[in-house]
């Protein structure tokens, strides 16, 4: 059942929430944790472009179809779920909460799980690093101009006047960290671990200050339980249509069951990481919090159906070519 439960991370964030819900800043207080949220998010971008490896991109950009399709379902399969999904129930979420699907659907896919969930799959690991780069690499351009054309149909947003602001506090301190990656970049490998609190610290410090303000702003006497209930049955409609398009499609294909879980976990997933900074930036406080909602929902729901999706892979035989040359020997299918 544990495949089933939150993880730590997502525990920390309900928690954050939680917190913020009873004890928001307000005032001054409000007004310095924006400031101190917004260099955080600085920050992080500049670790992920000091940590940034050539070598996994290197090792697994030769598949140049399989990375097409997954790119494809990332920013613009789920793009078009979104919207149809929009179309067939307008009424069954508030605008608000449609915007945060439309934004869900327009990140980037994860990096850790989806190599992570590949891995125990047995799945194209090295295409599964190269995907997932890419993909946010992709998503700090790509995600704010599909918001701007998203929103423009939608009949609202700042359309490109926003990238300005993606550049100033996201481009260019990821340019930056890329840029003195040679000297610093064994240092922030040494220091990962202590590297990756700090991510995680940006991040909880961005969902307390947006949802200060959302609280302040009475984000839950907005929407009843009804909006909720709803919104996770279209995060559900979405994820589960998003799945069943990538398998069936790369089965037609005719891709190999290593590229085609590959293309399920890379191309079905939504970043978490990437969404809260960029929803900073795109919506600002008092939007985000509503927005970064139906994220948080997807974040969660995506762990627990691939995890459970990923163990179902793992227990196919293990082809007789593979079987020995991992043990030296011929085992019969189904041993390992």
């Amino acid at each position: 059942m544990r495949r089933f439960l939150p993880d730590q991370f997502t525990l920390v964030l309900i928690a954050t929430v939680a917190f913020a819900s009873f004890f928001p800043a307000v005032g001054k207080g409000a007004s310095f944790m924006m400031v101190a949220s917004n260099l955080a998010i600085s920050l992080l971008f500049f670790l992920h472009g000091a940590r940034l490896s050539t070598e996994a991109i290197v090792a697994g950009v030769k598949d140049l179809r399989l990375h097409a399709l997954i790119l494809a379902c990332t920013f613009l399969l789920f793009p078009a779920l979104g919207l149809g999904l929009r179309a067939l129930f307008p009424g069954l979420l508030a605008p608000a909460l449609w915007l945060g699907v439309l934004f869900v659907c327009t990140l980037s896919s994860t990096v850790q799980s989806s190599i992570a969930l590949t891995s125990m799959a047995r799945g194209n690991i090295p295409g599964a690093i190269c995907a997932a780069t890419a993909s946010n690499l992709l998503g700090t351009v790509l995600t704010p101009l599909l918001v701007a054309v998203l929103l423009h149909r939608q009949g609202g947003g700042h359309g490109l006047a926003d990238a300005g602001r993606i550049l100033l506090q996201l481009l260019l301190p990821f340019a930056m960290g890329s840029l003195l990656r040679p000297w610093i970049g064994a240092w922030a490998q040494r220091n990962s671990r202590t590297l990756a609190k700090v991510d995680r610290s940006s991040i909880l410090l961005a969902v307390y200050t947006a949802f200060s303000e959302a609280v302040a702003q009475g984000i839950w006497h907005a929407f009843p339980a009804i909006d909720m209930a709803s919104m996770v049955l279209v995060n559900a409609l979405l994820l589960g249509s998003a799945l069943l398009i990538t398998t069936w499609g790369a089965r037609k294909l005719g891709l190999s069951k290593e590229n085609e879980i590959t293309l399920v976990f890379c191309g079905s997933k939504k970043s978490l990481a990437s969404g809260i900074p960029l929803a900073t930036v795109l919506f600002g406080t008092s939007q985000m919090g509503v927005v970064v909602l139906p994220l948080m929902i997807f974040h969660q729901m995506q762990l627990m159906v691939c995890a459970v999706l990923a163990r179902r892979y793992a227990e196919r035989p293990v082809p007789v070519q593979a079987a020995a040359s991992s043990s030296g020997r011929i085992l019969p299918a189904g041993r390992q």
